[in-house]
């Protein structure tokens, strides 16, 4: 019993300073939707292996409305880029196709951190199901599918090679949709 009591306190201690200015999950996620290309703070992923981990502490509400917020405009900016990216193709335009590439990599990475548990669609608006949260290995293989297409997209279009690109942006796409489809609800 006393392990008990003890182990309760620690954690509560050990979460308690979660909150704090500088170290909230609100802070991280502002950083990584930002022009970095560093991996995100609040996601463990090793180059070598590849794996992410999503965190395993809720936000308050308001960190998680913010969280949300940066989230939305986050997928928003990798749907912009998708889209431009489609229309540089066409053109055959290889600096705008590797500046869409660039965004792509850099945000792929960081998209494990910026849903964490308690920002979902019972928290507030969002198309977010619930799956990503009771399903995290699949999202979290998902993602990782997502990133290992969009390094490959960035790095052949940093070679110039538009037909390279031209074959590997299907393979982004679908990386793509196999996450949409599970967990994205459809726009209202």
């Amino acid at each position: 019993m006393r392990i008990t009591v003890l182990a309760v306190s620690a954690a509560a201690a050990f979460l308690g300073g979660c909150g704090e200015s500088g170290t909230s999950q609100t802070n991280n996620v502002q950083a990584n939707v930002g022009n970095s290309v560093s991996p995100p703070a609040t996601a463990n992923v090793n180059a070598t292996t590849d794996n992410m981990v999503m965190l395993a502490v809720a936000p308050n509400k308001d960190q998680a409305l913010k969280i949300m917020h940066d989230r939305q405009e986050a997928m928003k900016g990798l749907g912009k880029a998708m889209k431009t990216l489609h229309r540089s193709l066409d053109a055959g335009d290889i600096s705008a196709v590797r500046a869409q590439t660039a965004i792509m990599a850099a945000a792929a990475p960081k998209i494990p951190a910026m849903f964490p548990p308690g920002t979902g669609p019972d928290v507030g608006k969002t198309r977010a199901k619930p799956e990503i949260w009771k399903q995290q290995a699949v999202f979290l293989r998902k993602s990782r599918d997502f990133a290992v297409a969009a390094r490959a997209i960035d790095a052949a279009a940093k070679t110039g090679d538009l037909n390279k690109v031209m074959a590997l942006h299907e393979d982004v796409d679908k990386a793509c949709d196999a996450c949409h489809k599970p967990f994205r609800a459809p726009e209202h």
